[in-house]
């Protein structure tokens, strides 16, 4: 049964930073691709950033976010750096089997909860 979890969502005030942290089981996060998306109220869900070896970024985030995985900890990161109040929205860790294939949220197997981020 595969879980995700994330965590490290909150409010933050525009220039600032958060966190965001998805925890893994019944997955490996080293031998596969991971992905945040994100959906603002309204509006529908975009993919931010993925990573199977290498990132792979929304061009809104370019320079801005940086997603990592921890593989010891079997845990993928985003780094969400300058942020801005269009970066608010729910964000959700996604994982699918194997390599990147696709941006489209259907293309992704596995889904955590989400976590929210505002930035005002």
């Amino acid at each position: 049964h595969v879980q995700l979890v994330e965590s490290g969502g909150g409010s933050v005030q525009a220039g600032g930073s958060l966190r965001l942290s998805c925890a893994a089981s019944g997955y490996t996060v080293s031998t596969n691709c991971m992905g945040w998306f994100r959906q603002p109220p309204g509006k529908e869900g975009e993919m931010v950033a993925r990573m199977f070896l290498v990132g792979d970024y929304a061009d809104s985030v370019k320079g801005r976010f940086n997603i990592s995985k921890d593989n010891a900890k079997n845990t993928l990161f985003l780094e969400m750096n300058s942020l801005k109040p269009e970066d608010s929205a729910l964000y959700y860790c996604a994982a699918q089997n194997g390599w990147c294939r696709g941006t489209h949220p259907s293309s992704y197997n596995y889904w955590g909860q989400g976590t929210q981020v505002t930035v005002s």
